[in-house]
């Protein structure tokens, strides 16, 4: 047989290896893609070719030829510089690898023209489902995507009007223990530091916020509410504003994971001890620095939401489902400080 090296440079085609083993083209797929009657001296003589050539077999192409859905899963996360959507994602895998699927990741940053160009990018890769944390309020692209009959998992945050699976946090319930935790140790004067207003998770957990205030009698349960911070140094700054109030707040809860951060670094520059923290979303350092977390499995997040993309490949008239993780608190130290 001709050797690697004397192919040269050239990348090896299903062509190429067929010619190698004398085979016809279709016969050479047969084997390569472990499709029935094929002889198996026939069967190993193309795979002999194909490891001399060193040809690596197309996947996707091969799942398309064979007219059935591309193995690859796509998932548009949010910002992979989060911890959050790395833990998601790691879900997603395992329960994708499970089932015999391969996942693709991409990150819009929260911009929805980006989330809009891998749509478009994905959909021209022809990957079987897309799994979105969608960005903005716009998603006619998404919508058109659905019609045309690509399975859609939302994660983490839902679509008006967009009829798809979804997998959320129980973002309202765990607020509600976080602000009730709280107001047992004793405060009143609590905050809210959270990510821009238009983000659907921040809507739910203000809601639950000021709602389970206004249910203990807690009179302008939105005095201390600031949104925007939506990274660490602006959580800083805003928790560092909202300290020098003539009347500050006695707890603060972090509407996230880098927005707990953020606040952790104002209360140490202005050596609020007697500050109490409540953070949603645990973090790696969490426990370390004693932080109080609302917290819940982000690898299952991931995990349901490949499970729905699957089963929606599987069944494209399923009815739509939507999952709802749980919260937990855990106290750690910094959620049951009282005023001082």
């Amino acid at each position: 047989m001709e050797s690697r090296a004397a192919v040269g440079a050239r990348r090896p085609t299903l062509i190429t290896v067929a010619e190698l083993a004398g085979v016809s083209l279709k016969t050479a797929s047969r084997a390569i893609n472990g499709e029935p009657n094929v002889a198996p001296a026939t069967r190993e003589k193309v795979r002999a070719a194909a490891r001399s050539l060193g040809f690596r077999r197309n996947a996707v192409a091969a799942d398309l030829a064979r007219g059935g859905a591309s193995s690859v899963v796509g998932f548009i996360a949010g910002d992979l510089a989060n911890p959050f959507y790395s833990a998601v994602a790691g879900g997603m895998e395992r329960e994708l690898r499970r089932r015999g699927h391969q996942l693709m990741i991409t990150s819009s940053d929260e911009d929805p023209e980006r989330e809009r160009d891998l749509t478009a990018e994905l959909m021209e890769r022809r990957v079987g489902a897309l799994i979105v944390t969608p960005a903005g309020a716009d998603h006619e692209a998404l919508g058109r995507e659905v019609e045309d009959g690509l399975p859609v998992v939302l994660v983490d945050r839902p679509v008006a009007g967009l009829d798809v699976d979804s997998v959320v946090i129980d973002n309202r319930g765990g607020v509600a223990a976080a602000v009730e935790h709280l107001l047992a140790h004793g405060h009143r004067r609590i905050a809210l530091i959270g990510d821009d207003s238009d983000v659907w998770t921040f809507q739910e957990r203000r809601e639950a916020f000021v709602d389970t205030l206004v249910a203990h009698g807690v009179e302008n349960p939105e005095r201390y509410v600031r949104p925007g911070a939506h990274d660490a140094g602006l959580a800083r700054a805003f928790v560092s504003e909202i300290l020098e109030d003539e009347e500050p707040p006695t707890a603060l809860l972090a509407a996230n994971n880098v927005i707990t951060l953020g606040t952790l670094q104002s209360l140490r520059e202005h050596r609020s001890r007697h500050v109490a923290l409540v953070g949603f979303d645990d973090f790696a350092a969490g426990d370390l620095l004693n932080v109080t977390v609302v917290d819940y499995d982000a690898g299952e997040l991931g995990r349901h939401a490949a499970m729905l993309a699957c089963l929606r490949i599987e069944d494209p008239t399923r009815p739509t489902h939507s999952v709802v993780v749980p919260t937990r608190l855990v106290a750690r130290g910094s959620g049951e400080i009282t005023p001082a």
